[in-house]
């Protein structure tokens, strides 16, 4: 009776796949993508936010999530606190701009509201056109290469000097060589699309930990026990400040208008991305229910802001589960059981330690720049929009920086050469906000 209840609610005989099959497809995903159970805590944790209860909270939102993707839309993707979002959270908006933690959630949460209501009402498209490609290529690539750096600095493979800002770090110390020696090996598995690559770098990193002494003991330590309870998040539940966006709108208006931009393009890429994989387009290359899958990545957010996570997003990872056969929601609802089970791990991934997990920022760092392919660098003044927007978010540690700063360089440029008329409304419009923002201060 189960099995006839799957088929039909999954519509799993008309998209030609099997139960079997599907579940198969989402165990292939949740391995692609676990890795993010230990690394979404620790970038959360430097935000200043309680570290207990952060593994909790990042397996039930990405179960949630994803939950209301296969619910929504029947497509095999999946979903969980996005790799760059919290990044952004943690550095841009906590680190840089002093915004408490609980005020950060705030700002989550109306990103994510302010997100539902452009899917519900049809205006996400016009926005979505209204930014220029080279931008939206400059930003992603940026949040690549921010990634990217924060997992050498993680792994101390880089770290801060008077005179140059930056210079090599310590390669004599064991923890740092174990650091460089994981990036080189979680590459290698990628390229040899080794199914849950990167998860399987953490693991090995953490077990040679047990054996490298530290001076407070050893890099990794040892487990209170394999299976546990999970933690309470009592400390993040509905812990959002969700006035404080509201009541500092003038410092935080651009916070908010920067993750969404980041979430919005995030997601369309990689709906477009795991959907054509899967032969979900129409004859037009269009998602024909990306409006669902938008409105379940919006809902997810605003659910994981009230939960204590930076917003939640859909995966490209979900394209490991696709390349194994998945083509319905019944692959995304094994992923979101996978990460609930989950939960009953997590003393052992309460033990692993940083180090461990600089791999993974790495390695989707480099992945985020496999977009720079599809810049025209014939064209400068796209090439240089890029540019800017890319290299100004890893050297001011802050992405909207990046954002802002790319925007009014592709205005600047577009009026310089004569090209204003090319330029939409919106794009003036935001170019000269951060603009005023920089001249008056307003941070």
């Amino acid at each position: 009776m189960i099995t006839d209840l799957l088929q039909r609610f999954f519509k799993l005989d008309a998209n030609g796949t099997t139960i079997k099959t599907e579940v198969i497809a989402g165990l292939t995903t949740f391995a692609a993508m676990s890795y993010i159970l230990v690394v979404n805590p620790g970038i959360l944790g430097l935000s200043g936010m309680p570290v207990e209860g952060l593994i909790t909270v990042t397996a039930l939102s990405a179960c949630i999530g994803t939950m209301l993707m296969a619910l929504m839309t029947n497509y095999p993707i999946a979903m969980a606190p996005g790799m760059g979002l919290n990044a952004f959270f943690a550095f841009t908006i906590c680190m840089t701009r002093d915004v408490p933690w609980d005020a950060a959630l705030g700002i989550v949460f109306w990103n994510g509201i302010l997100f539902l209501l452009l899917t519900l009402t049809g205006i996400r498209t016009k926005v979505a056109e209204a930014i220029p490609n080279a931008l939206k290529i400059g930003v992603q690539c940026g949040i690549g290469l921010f990634i990217a750096f924060i997992g050498l600095k993680n792994a101390g493979l880089v770290v801060d000097h008077p005179a140059t800002f930056v210079t090599l770090g310590d390669l004599s110390d064991p923890a740092v060589m174990l650091a460089l020696a994981g990036i080189l090996f979680t590459i290698i598995m990628v390229m040899k699309q080794v199914t849950g690559g990167i998860l399987l770098s953490i693991v090995v990193l953490s077990l040679i930990g047990l054996f490298v002494p530290t001076e407070t003991g050893y890099l990794t330590a040892q487990p209170d026990g394999v299976v546990g309870l999970p933690d309470s998040m009592s400390q993040t539940f509905f812990a959002m400040d969700i006035w404080y966006p509201i009541e500092n709108f003038a410092q935080t208006w651009d916070l908010i208008f920067a993750l969404m931009f980041v979430n919005m393009f995030d997601t369309i890429g990689t709906l477009i991305g795991v959907s054509r994989r899967a032969n979900l387009l129409d004859e037009s290359g269009r998602l024909p229910k990306i409006g669902s899958a938008m409105t379940a990545d919006a809902t997810a957010s605003v659910a994981g802001a009230a939960l204590g996570t930076s917003p939640v997003t859909s995966y490209v990872e979900s394209a490991a589960g696709v390349s194994a056969g998945g083509r319905t929601g019944l692959t995304a609802m094994v992923v979101a059981i996978c990460f609930l089970l989950s939960l009953f791990l997590t003393p052992l991934m309460k033990v692993i330690p940083l180090m461990a997990t600089t791999p993974a920022l790495i390695m989707v760092g480099i992945l985020m720049m496999d977009s720079i392919r599809q810049l025209d660098f014939d064209d400068l003044g796209a090439l240089a929009t890029a540019v800017v927007a890319l290299l100004a978010m890893p050297l001011t540690f802050s992405i909207s920086e990046g954002i802002a700063l790319g925007f009014i360089t592709y205005v600047a440029i577009m009026l310089g050469t004569g090209k204003g008329k090319q330029v939409s409304k919106l794009t003036y419009a935001l170019g000269l906000l951060f603009l005023l923002r920089y001249a008056f201060d307003l941070k």
